[in-house]
């Protein structure tokens, strides 16, 4: 596995499996003082990929591509180790998303970093050309989170690599080994030497690394991404965030109640809750509550927790993140005596790790943290609503706005609903899986973050725009030009009346 200089380490991170307790590895713990270092590298090394232009960064793009399906089992298991996830989970949500990534931006980055040519309206601008062009910023810093580290922190990478820019990833220290694993894969497929550098430190070495780089990218909880907006300030480094989430679920009466909750089970409790984009509170008109009530506790209650081994072996894994276990458990517990029911779960579990059981709180509402704090663990609470007004008022009275799902078989009126949450993703009769469309820009509003990923604004970030005007043919002197007349400029002025003065009035 790769490595970073021993120069550059005051002493190591333990990685230790969530799942089991047990001590995987041990990896160099970056100084702060190393990471302007790491970056002087990566910027050195940025030119040369730069200068391969589209084609020369698509071809080793594609060998990465097939080096993670060829060794899909590897990576798995690397990400199972440092997680504590499903096996299943590790696969489908986290090596199919890179594997597609992969090819998408390579594909599509010639395409949607092209010069485009723009007409004007005006017409002092007559005869000439005007193109906006984009160039890569340089260096990418990325800052990722634990709960995906593949999908999360290297994969935001892609792009920027894409574009022409290198990239110094700073995973979390409780999830590094997947970000190396992906240093030793792409320099078997060819990348150039320091175009992709890990920093496995703490973090005091996001810090650095924000105050070196041309861009961050950041994903984490929304306090975090403040603190790290209030440092970029310092140096006017451009920021894109993802942060927290608290993605409502709407299930109207005439909806399909068991796809609706197979859709909340899954979507709940896929990779133990732990997703930013997870559904975590539900809001059933009356007429059906009882009944989505009693399939989602029944569905939750016999999902299977446990340590991983292998495809299919559990549906839940383990809670990566040891304080996250605290706030899942205060959240429960609130809810609790507050009123609530909670019909299956409740507790933390022991089989070996760290564990919580799959949770389904009833009779919720928004005096209780468990629907108005973010709790990213395996719980979903659900709440009797009057109708789609009530639902939708409730959906969007969060301070969050990542990502939402609305359900009815009347597909027109569902898509009205969605269009009325304040969220910068929603699905209509389904959950979660808008991330994959790779075309379509996926960023949150309020405080969920700002910028995204995906589509033309997920690479575009990564770059600077320059606009141009190319005059070809023009008079030795414009009529604007020194030294001014007032017959010139009484023209100018009966131009400018006949061209905008025609509007009407209020």
């Amino acid at each position: 596995m790769a490595t970073v200089e021993q120069t550059t380490r005051s002493d190591e991170i333990r990685v230790e499996n969530p799942a089991t307790g047990g001590f995987v590895a041990g990896v160099p713990r970056i100084v702060p003082d190393a990471v302007p270092g790491l970056v002087a590298r990566a910027r050195a090394a940025q030119p040369a990929w730069e200068a391969l232009g589209f084609d020369g960064r698509a071809t080793i793009l594609r060998r990465a591509q097939k080096w993670v399906v060829d060794n899909s089992d590897r990576i798995a298991r690397t990400i199972v180790s440092e997680t504590g996830k499903t096996y299943d989970d590790a696969l489908m949500a986290e090596i199919g998303y890179v594997a597609s990534a992969f090819g998408f931006w390579a594909k599509h980055a010639p395409r949607f970093l092209a010069d485009e040519k723009v007409r004007t309206s005006s017409p002092f601008l007559v005869g000439r050309r005007l193109v906006v062009r984009y160039r890569p910023l340089g260096v990418i810093g990325v800052i990722g989170p634990w709960n995906y580290p593949l999908t999360n922190s290297f994969g935001d990478c892609i792009p920027a690599l894409a574009a022409g820019n290198s990239a110094v990833l700073k995973p979390s220290q409780s999830t590094p080994l997947t970000s190396l694993l992906m240093a030793d894969a792409l320099r078997e497929c060819g990348l150039p030497e320091d175009v992709y550098l890990v920093a496995t430190g703490d973090g005091s070495a996001g810090e650095a690394l924000i105050d070196e780089v041309d861009m961050i990218m950041f994903t984490g909880s929304t306090p975090t991404g403040k603190r790290v907006l209030e440092r970029a300030a310092r140096t006017l480094t451009p920021v894109s965030l993802e942060l927290g989430g608290k993605d409502p679920m709407i299930v109207l009466a005439d909806a399909d109640i068991e796809r609706a909750a197979n859709t909340a089970v899954y979507a709940s409790m896929q990779n133990g809750g732990q997703t930013c984009v997870s559904i975590e509170r539900v809001y059933v008109e009356a007429p059906i509550y009882d009944d989505f009530v009693d399939r989602v506790a029944r569905k939750v209650s016999a999902l299977r927790q446990g340590v991983p081994d292998g495809p299919g072996s559990v549906d839940v894994g383990a809670m990566t993140y040891a304080p996250q276990l605290d706030v899942v458990g205060r959240h429960v517990e609130e809810a609790r005596q507050a009123g609530a029911r909670v019909l299956t779960g409740g507790r933390a579990t022991q089989h070996g790790g760290r564990f919580y059981a799959p949770t389904v709180i009833a009779d919720a509402d928004h005096s209780m943290s468990c629907m108005t704090e973010e709790t990213f663990g395996p719980t979903v609470a659900i709440m009797r609503v009057s109708d789609a007004d009530d639902a939708v008022r409730l959906a969007n009275d969060s301070p969050y706005g990542l990502s939402a799902s609305v359900f009815s078989r009347d597909v027109a009126r569902a898509e009205q609903v969605a269009r009325r949450i304040e969220a910068g993703a929603v699905c209509v009769n389904d959950a979660q899986l808008n991330y994959f469309a790779l075309e379509l820009p996926m960023g949150g509003w309020k405080e969920s973050g700002m910028g995204s990923r995906h589509g033309a604004p997920g690479i575009r970030k990564y770059c600077r725009q320059q606009s141009l005007l190319i005059t070809r043919f023009a008079p030795r002197r414009e009529i604007h030009m020194f030294p001014y007349r007032a017959r010139t400029t009484k023209l100018i002025g009966t131009a400018m009346k006949l061209l905008y003065g025609r509007g009407k009035r209020n």
